[in-house]
């Protein structure tokens, strides 16, 4: 092939590829022309290969010129690629009758929704949220709920101390002490929380964990008001056909002391593995204020009487849930919380 056959040919194949590149619409089209002039046997590869019989001394021109032409279609489709590309991406975001993608829902985690429905139990009854510092001192963790120096209650191995005077609070009792200090009768609060035990950790205990306690003070309060409030209480949450029961106990807070049980939610008081078959489920405990506590906040013992209940959020939490490892509340594990 001679030089001037070489640059007919080449301009040939630059007009054909103007002319089919300007009718391009799709990436079908596109594809299709690249391998017509950049395929293995496309019209440019079938060029080079010819170019092996120009004579050595024309071959520069003509190599210039091929060379040209190849990188000019090269980009000539790549740049069309891009747009292509583009304009399909744009186009489909666009595109009203794909359907969306639905957004990351947030939930609410088990806990708080319990303490949620506890709070708005004891509200309907009439009592007030109260709040305290979770940096408590010794005096209100201990002293003034009777809990004399020496008391098992103060071993290290319950509580955490920040020095001889300043504890983590073990309760929310505490709460308690602060509001009938600055609150005459009649005084009806609970005092939800976080609360601190040196406790190790296992599927039925926590370092950290959450309580509610509720107290009630005021002319000719009884025992039998407390009952009455717990039964309440468990209806609404557990259900209408659920049981409670008091049995004796002691609280250096509270006399007389008891704890009380709920009807086992799981088997409905007929006895299962989760209530060891008794029908029953401690839940945690209760009595009527102590004399010498009301001392302590400058209340008279013989005028008011008042009562006081505490119980543990996770503790609820796990028998409504069904779950029976209390670490999974502080694991955040995304597959357990979203069941809820």
């Amino acid at each position: 092939m001679s030089d001037s056959t070489m640059k007919a040919a080449i301009q040939k194949i630059d007009d054909e590829f103007r002319l089919r590149f300007g009718g391009v619409r799709d990436a079908a089209s596109l594809e299709q022309i690249r391998i017509d002039f950049l395929g293995r046997k496309g019209s440019i590869s079938g060029m080079f290969d010819a170019f092996a019989s120009i004579p050595p001394e024309e071959k520069k021109e003509a190599g210039r010129l091929l060379n040209e032409l190849k990188t000019r279609v090269q980009n000539a489709v790549n740049e069309k690629t891009a747009s292509v590309a583009q304009k399909k991406t744009t186009q489909s975001f666009f595109d009203a009758t794909i359907p969306g993608d639905m957004p990351p829902v947030g939930r609410i985690h088990p806990l708080a929704s319990v303490m949620r429905r506890i709070k708005s139990c004891f509200h309907h009854m009439g009592f007030s949220v109260a709040q305290g510092p979770e940096v408590e001192t010794d005096y209100y963790n201990f002293e003034a709920l009777n809990i004399p120096k020496g008391h098992p209650a103060r071993d290290m191995q319950d509580t955490l101390y920040v020095n001889e005077s300043v504890v983590l609070r073990t309760h929310t009792s505490p709460v308690q002490i602060r509001v009938m200090e600055r609150t005459k009768p009649p005084v009806r609060i609970i005092a939800p929380g976080r609360v601190f035990r040196r406790d190790t950790p296992d599927a039925s205990h926590s370092t950290v964990f959450h309580q509610v306690e509720g107290l009630c003070v005021d002319e000719g309060v009884s025992f039998s008001d407390l009952k009455a409030v717990i039964l309440t209480f468990a209806r609404e949450i557990f259900g209408s056909d659920m049981k409670i029961r008091f049995r004796p106990s002691f609280f250096p807070f509270t006399e007389p002391s008891a704890e009380y049980d709920f009807t086992c939610m799981i088997c409905r008081g007929k006895g299962c593995r989760v209530c060891k078959g008794t029908g029953w489920i401690e839940i945690s405990g209760a009595g009527m204020v102590n004399p010498e506590v009301f001392k302590f906040v400058g209340i008279d013992p013989e005028r008011y009487t008042g009562y006081a209940f505490g119980m543990g959020v996770e503790r609820i939490a796990m028998l409504l849930f069904e779950v029976h490892d209390i670490r999974l509340f502080y694991e955040n594990d995304v597959r357990f919380l979203n069941q809820f």
